[in-house]
């Protein structure tokens, strides 16, 4: 028997830009048309209206001299709200908090907390993903720890992400080897992802499945061997339902990629959904008309989780 060849994954790591038992695939019709590091943000600061919603920036962890920050959208309002924390991409050595703002402020105006999130990048800090894989589940334990001050429900948090940071969303929710150990007695899963792009399969799933994945960083930048910080590695039955948005022209990150984690994930009995964007190359979403098409989309997720209210 003569098995297929796994696709290429071409995560080339300075080219990747800022970015529960049933599964579906969906296709979009197609149209034609801060740099994390050395912060000197304070613990916390005063709100400042921004569109309706006040802003709070806080330190959830210090390395050596690194603070990362969370910034935090919220238009007041009630307790107990849901709430989603976005990781931005940039191939794990750029970007920067700022790249989901306007989704954030989307997701507060429709009742939730939204929040942003630094984690060390290779550029500032000399990380590897190992280190922004700990960063990204230190701020969803510091998330969840503070969920009460926040006012967010602690079992309605979510974990999103685009391309780099959609893998590091995926990895709260999978990837547990490289936790800190001084981070709250809180759990890192979160209880949704909203994954845009994301870079989901490091390695070949199965023994003899072929593909060179030639794009792949090494373990020097890696920090560990690829099936360790691939999360379609290590789905567990009980994983959070899922949706992913893809170009299914992205040549930095495969659509073949996604298709094969939506497989892994139903296999295991969890809920995902992956919708296609014809003719679409990597970071799509950041522009218009996807960006408020991904927006919309996941608005409907959350709607049917039972999150928030339909439009």
């Amino acid at each position: 028997m003569v098995r297929p060849q796994m696709p290429k994954l071409c995560l080339a790591v300075v080219a990747m830009v800022a970015c529960n038992a049933c599964g579906l695939v969906r296709v979009e019709e197609s149209f034609s048309a801060g740099t994390v590091g050395k912060s000197a943000t304070p613990t916390s600061s005063s709100p400042a209206s921004l569109g309706g919603a006040t802003r709070t920036v806080e330190v959830y962890k210090t390395v050596g001299n690194t603070r990362l920050s969370v910034e935090i959208f919220d238009e007041g309002g009630g307790s107990n709200k849901p709430a989603i924390v976005f990781f931005f991409g940039g191939g794990w050595s750029n970007g920067s908090r700022q790249q989901f703002e306007s989704q954030a402020r989307y997701f507060a105006a429709r009742g939730m907390v939204a929040i942003t999130a630094d984690y060390r990048v290779r550029s500032q800090n000399q990380s590897r993903v190992i280190d922004s894989i700990s960063d990204a589940r230190s701020a969803m334990k510091w998330v969840r720890a503070n969920a009460k001050r926040l006012k967010i429900d602690p079992n309605k948090i979510a974990a999103s992400g685009g391309s780099a940071g959609g893998h590091l969303a995926a990895c709260t929710a999978f990837v547990s080897e490289f936790d800190d150990p001084r981070d709250p007695q809180a759990s890192a899963v979160p209880n949704a992802l909203v994954l845009f792009n994301p870079a989901l399969v490091l390695a070949p799933l199965t023994p003899g499945s072929g593909g060179s994945f030639a794009g792949v960083p090494p373990v020097s930048f890696l920090g560990a061997e690829a099936p360790r910080v691939s999360p379609a590695h290590h789905i567990t039955k009980n994983g959070p339902p899922t949706v992913i948005f893809h170009g299914q022209k992205d040549r930095t990150v495969p659509i073949e990629t996604a298709r094969m984690f939506v497989s892994r994930m139903k296999e295991s009995g969890n809920r995902c959904e992956l919708v296609e964007y014809p003719g679409q190359p990597h970071a799509f979403y950041n522009g218009e008309p996807w960006k408020s098409r991904t927006l919309q989309g996941s608005d409907e997720f959350l709607v049917s989780l039972g999150w928030i209210k339909a439009k």
